[in-house]
Parts: C-alpha cells; structure tokens; sequence
C-alpha cells in the first residue's frame, strides 16, 4: 500500500521537490506558486496567526489551485500540504485539526507527537501523512502510528535540523521502509536533488532555498543575510528554543549577543534578551548550504534554476557513465 502512494506521489508532481514549511516565512502565496510550477508547496498550520486565518489560508489555496486546474487542464500542479503540531502542547490542536478534516489538505506532514489520530482523518478522504524525523526511533514509531511517508531531517537543514549524515539516514530507514521519504539537509542546487533520489529518497525537501524569495513573508534583511551569508555563518544550538537548531550568526550579533557564549553554557533566553526579542523573529534560522544562495528571486524563478541545475546534472553524469563505460570496453 504504501510503495502504491509512493508512486502516486511522484506521478503528482513534476519536479521532485517538497517546498519545506518554514515558521513566519511560508505563506499561501508560496504554496500556489510552488503548486503551479510542479513542485509540492507546504507552509506551517501555525503561521496562520488564528485558526480563522487559517481556514482563510486553506481555503485560498484549494481555491487558487482549483482555478489554475480548470485554466490549464494539460499542466501537473502538484498537490500541497500543511505542517501540523501534533503535540497536546499545540493550543490549537483541536481547532486545527477539524480544520484539516474541513478542507483536506492533500498532504500532513506532521511534528511532535503521534501522528495516528490525524492519520485516521486524512487518510478517510483520501490523503496523505508524512511525520518529521531525526532519528531512526522517531521514524520507526511515525510509521507504526500510521504514517505514509517520512521527512527526514538530517544534519545542516534549516531551524531544527537533527544530526545524521543524509546519506547514512536515507540508507538505513530504507532498510525497513518502502514508503515515500523526503530528505532535508543543506540542499539548495539542482545536483543536490538528482543526488536525493540517487540515495534513494523520492523528494529533496528545500526550505532555506525558498527564503529570499519575493513571496516569502521573511523580512527583507533576513533575505539580503542569507544571499549574503556562507556555511561558516550557521551556529546549531539549543539556545533559544530547548532544541539544538541552525541559525544565522550575524543575525545572534545583530541582536547583541555573543555566539561564542551560545556554544558554551545553556543560556536563559529571557536574561539575553531583556524580553525585548523573540527567537524565529529576531534569529534567524537557515542551512548549511547558504553559500550557493546569491539572489532575491520568484519562487517560479528559483524553480525554473533548480529545474536547470537538475537537467544539466543528469547530463553531466551521464556523459561520465559513458566515458568510463567506454573506457573500460
């Protein structure tokens, strides 16, 4: 059943590519413009400041996309997903959660918790689950809870990023899961989705490449900071959330602060701050694969470059197949 989804999925999009959910930045705007250009456009429950926005938000998207289907009958437009928190800390869950059963969201990718119970309701009209994993306990217990497919967030993914190599992650949850994975980690190019799939993941899943987009609800100077920034400006700590996560560092001194200090000791946000900056607003989150960013672009813009990079990657590969094929002839 789930190798069933697995293909369905791919056969839904054009390009391999899962739009990451990022806090404060993704938005509807983001969701359509990734939908239209094949690619699967996700944003967080949460960024809906109230559970009425987000109806609003579901409603604007499965309206946009509806619209764009009957205009362009022949063209894929991926399907599109929302992040949900399935942690009874989550003040909204109930809320949220019939608002999932109301407008059916193609995908939930699910954090925090047992993703069973909503598993039950999406799965009832026909959709899909993913559940957010760092490490190979987490994914096991997602997929005995009833999810379709996983996220698997390794080392040098933007925010929390979790600390397994891609390669050693993707290898052995393939040995006991035949369902969809996406794999994030510091991917941001073209070659890198090709070697996604390679690995043996169906989706490259880019969150810090869509940031300086002209849809992103991220401030401007966080987008000028990551076009700006390499892969020596990313600090992972625990300090401003309880969970080890990449950020920024000229956005922890712009703040006043000393990163080296973050790296030593467990520090009380509340005293860094005087109450006056709040973590995700004022720090900022990003991967570690920032280097190869260097402009604002259009979400369309930033597809159509990585749709580029990924052709002349195959090309690129296999022309060398054929070289050493031939050489060894």
């Amino acid at each position: 059943m789930k190798e069933e989804i697995r293909e369905g999925l791919k056969n839904d999009v054009d390009f391999p590519v899962m739009m990451a959910p990022m806090f404060l930045i993704s938005n509807p705007d983001m969701v359509v413009q990734a939908c239209q250009n094949g690619v699967i456009g996700t944003f967080p429950a949460l960024n809906a400041r109230t559970n009425e926005a987000l109806a609003g938000w579901m409603q604007e998207i499965n309206s946009a996309l509806t619209a764009i289907r009957q205009k362009n009958p022949s063209q894929k437009i991926a399907p599109w997903g929302v992040n949900y928190i399935v942690h009874r800390s989550n003040k909204r869950y109930k809320e949220d959660f019939a608002l999932i059963d109301k407008y059916q969201p193609p995908i939930v990718i699910t954090s925090l918790g047992d993703p069973g119970p909503i598993a039950e309701v999406v799965h009832a009209y026909g959709g899909v689950v993913f559940s957010d994993v760092i490490n190979i306990r987490f994914a096991k217990k997602a997929i005995e809870k009833g999810a379709d497919g996983l996220v698997l967030v390794a080392a040098g993914a933007g925010g929390h990023g979790g600390e397994y190599n891609p390669i050693s992650f993707v290898h052995e949850v393939r040995t006991f899961f035949d369902g969809s994975i996406a794999l994030g980690g510091g991917m941001t190019k073209g070659e890198d989705i090709l070697a996604t799939e390679l690995l043996g993941a169906d989706f490259a899943y880019l969150g810090t490449r869509f940031i300086p987009s002209e849809e992103s609800s991220a401030q401007q100077a966080y987008k000028e900071m990551i076009t700006e920034t390499s892969i020596e400006d990313i600090l992972y700590t625990p300090a401003f959330s309880g969970v080890p996560a990449n950020y920024l560092i000229p956005s922890i001194t712009q703040a006043g602060l000393d990163p080296k200090a973050l790296q030593t000791k467990e520090i009380d946000f509340s005293e860094l701050y005087n109450n006056e900056a709040k973590a995700w607003k004022d720090i900022w989150g990003a991967g570690q694969g920032v280097g190869s960013i260097h402009d604002i672009q259009s979400v369309s813009m930033i597809i159509a470059q990585l749709k580029k990079e990924y052709d002349e990657a195959i090309e690129k590969t296999v022309k060398k197949h054929n070289r050493l094929y031939t050489a060894k002839k």
